[in-house]
């Protein structure tokens, strides 16, 4: 365990079989449809890429990525949500699977299911490695569910704190004194 960590909530097995299960749901929900994955970056990047591969062939897969984000340089949302870097195709008239590493206040997710919606999608849904509801200040329905997790600050498996710790095999808590001012 990394020495900045205080435990390890999810280990590397933990992870991959439950990734694999909600590749099986996904499979079976989109069996003989095309889905763009819209990867939310940076931190779903292994998420993503993990749960992409866990989807059947029966499933005709194609990838972009977006990144916005609600948060400034500090661990506290702003509230407004800004698109860092936009989708590279259209998804007009496609089926969306947004793939998101956790979901907190709701914000930023809230904002682009929205605006994926607006585009014309033929449907959004989204699928989230970790869901916080008691953190939650929009509505987010989160239809693929990896795990719901206390109010912990967590880190590893693509989540980071200032760019750090994303290449954890793991999902740990981050200590309290790492993160505060």
């Amino acid at each position: 365990m990394h020495q900045d960590a205080k435990d390890i909530l999810y280990t590397e097995e933990q992870l991959k079989a439950r990734v694999a299960e909600l590749g099986h749901q996904i499979s079976a929900d989109y069996k003989g449809e095309s889905v763009v994955l819209v990867g939310v970056l940076k931190g779903a990047i292994v998420f993503f890429t993990d749960l992409a591969r866990s989807i059947d062939e029966n499933v005709d897969v194609s990838f972009d990525f977006i990144s916005c984000s609600s948060y400034g340089s500090g661990t506290t949302s702003t509230g407004v949500v800004r698109i860092l870097k936009d989708l590279d195709r259209s998804v007009e008239g496609k089926h969306v699977l947004v793939v998101e590493d956790i979901v907190d206040t709701g914000t930023t997710l809230h904002y682009l299911l929205e605006n994926l919606h607006a585009r014309g999608a033929k449907s959004v849904r989204l699928a989230a490695l970790l869901n916080k509801p008691e953190r939650r200040k929009m509505d987010v329905e989160v239809d693929y569910v990896g795990f719901v997790i206390p109010d912990y600050f967590v880190i590893g498996y693509g989540l980071d704190y200032a760019e750090k710790y994303r290449h954890l095999p793991y999902i740990g808590i981050l200590k309290e004194e790492m993160y505060q001012d």
